[in-house]
C-alpha cells in the first residue's frame, strides 16, 4: 500500500516533469527557428526614374535594406551598391545594372577617372561599361542584376539586388 507521503512525492515529480516539459517547448522553438526560416535571395528596390539617367553615363546607387541573421533583425542600412547604365534607344534593355562588388575578391568597383570604364583599386581589375573584363585579374565580368521598369511615361528603374560568390568563373548567387 502506498502512503500519503509517497503519493505526494510521486505526484510532485510528475507535476514538475510536466511543467519542465511545457516550459522547454518555447526554448526549443527559439533554437530551431533559424532552421525553419527561408533565407532571402536579395532585395528589390526602385532606385531612380528613367528620365534621371543620362545615356551612357554610369551612376551608382546604394541599396538600403533590413538585414536579419539567425535571431537578430538589424535596422535599415546600406547593404550594397549597384551601378546603373542607361543604354541607347533600341537596345534590348533600356538600363543595365551591375553589383559594385568585384568578382575577384569583393572589393568595391568604382568608375575609372576617364568615366568610360570601371576599375577595382584593390588589384587593378578593369571592366568596360557592359561589365566585360578588360584584363585577366577578375575571373569573370561584373555581375549583372535583373532590372525592370515600372510606370508609364517616366518609368521607375527597379533593381533586384543580390550578392554573388567571388573567385568563380560563373556568377553564383549567395543565398
Amino acid at each position: 500500500m502506498q502512503s500519503r507521503r509517497d503519493f505526494y512525492r510521486i505526484g510532485s515529480y510528475m507535476l514538475g516533469g510536466l511543467m519542465s516539459f511545457g516550459l522547454s517547448i518555447p526554448g526549443v522553438a527559439y533554437v530551431l527557428d533559424p532552421l525553419r526560416r527561408k533565407s532571402g535571395s536579395g532585395t528589390t528596390q526602385e532606385l531612380v526614374r528613367l528620365s534621371e539617367l543620362e545615356e551612357g553615363v554610369p551612376r551608382s546607387f546604394p541599396i538600403v535594406d533590413e538585414r536579419r541573421d539567425a535571431w537578430v533583425k538589424y535596422p535599415r542600412e546600406p547593404v550594397g551598391t549597384v551601378w546603373l547604365v542607361r543604354q541607347p534607344e533600341g537596345s534590348a534593355s533600356p538600363v543595365v545594372a551591375f553589383t559594385a562588388a568585384c568578382p575577384h575578391l569583393g572589393c568595391p568597383i568604382s568608375l575609372a577617372a576617364e568615366g568610360r570604364s570601371f576599375t577595382c583599386h584593390c588589384h587593378q581589375a578593369k571592366f568596360d561599361l557592359e561589365g566585360k573584363p578588360l584584363n585577366l585579374v577578375a575571373p569573370r565580368g561584373m555581375d549583372a542584376l535583373k532590372v525592370e521598369l515600372t510606370g508609364g511615361d517616366d518609368p521607375g528603374v527597379v533593381v533586384h539586388f543580390q550578392r554573388f560568390r567571388t573567385q568563380t568563373k560563373e556568377p553564383t548567387p549567395l543565398v
